[in-house]
């Protein structure tokens, strides 16, 4: 992601976690700091797709519902899919689609650019995917999978963040309390953190 090379390999927005991650650990790096986006208070879990799965999604909403959308707004859309597959019949879930088709977001421009810099695109296993070298359509939707991320490493990485963007070198209750609201966590987890980052409690 840090290198524009393999950015643009990538083909699409969803080859990267854009807005998701960044924003999880440090929600004050938008435009409005201390906007209520906070989401570290209210997310119970995170989970993950491939590329491949989202554009197999992207084309099955196009062929099934007449929804041509971008790639990148339905992310949470395979992510329900495969998520979904896990819930008994009589529950819902609701997904919040974001992203539009226009701007050279329509799947097959995207496959397109990727083919012409060389990605492969194939069908397989989206577990083999590498992102920059291949896109991996799922041979069965099936093999659909949400895979989970480690809310521990991103509570870590909130706390890493107060520190750095703070430049905090000694931490107050107030402060770690703070934080515990802000991570849901308790005050050993808080304080155990910050002091691995070099602050005083």
């Amino acid at each position: 992601m840090a290198s524009n090379h393999d950015f643009n390999k990538k083909s699409c927005t969803t080859g990267h976690t854009g807005f998701a991650i960044p924003f999880v650990t440090w929600p004050d790096r938008s435009d409005c700091p201390r906007n209520a986006a906070r989401t570290l208070r209210y997310m119970d879990r995170y989970v993950t797709v491939k590329q491949g799965e989202v554009f197999y999604i992207t084309q099955a909403l196009a062929v099934l519902e007449g929804y041509e959308r971008g790639p990148a707004g339905n992310t949470s859309l395979t992510a329900a899919f495969a998520l979904a597959q896990q819930m008994d019949e009589d529950q819902i879930i609701i997904v919040q689609e974001t992203e539009y088709t226009g701007a050279g977001k329509h799947t097959m421009t995207q496959l397109t650019f990727a083919k012409q810099n060389g990605v492969e695109v194939l069908f397989g296993d989206p577990d083999d995917e590498v992102p920059g070298k291949n896109l991996i359509f799922p041979e069965d939707p099936k093999l659909i999978r949400a895979r989970e991320y480690d809310m521990e490493k991103a509570k870590k990485s909130y706390v890493h963040n107060c520190v750095k963007n703070y430049a905090m070198t000694k931490a107050t209750e107030e402060d770690v309390k703070y934080i515990m609201d802000e991570i849901r966590e308790t005050r050993e987890f808080v304080v155990n953190e910050l002091r691995a980052n070099g602050v005083a409690i």
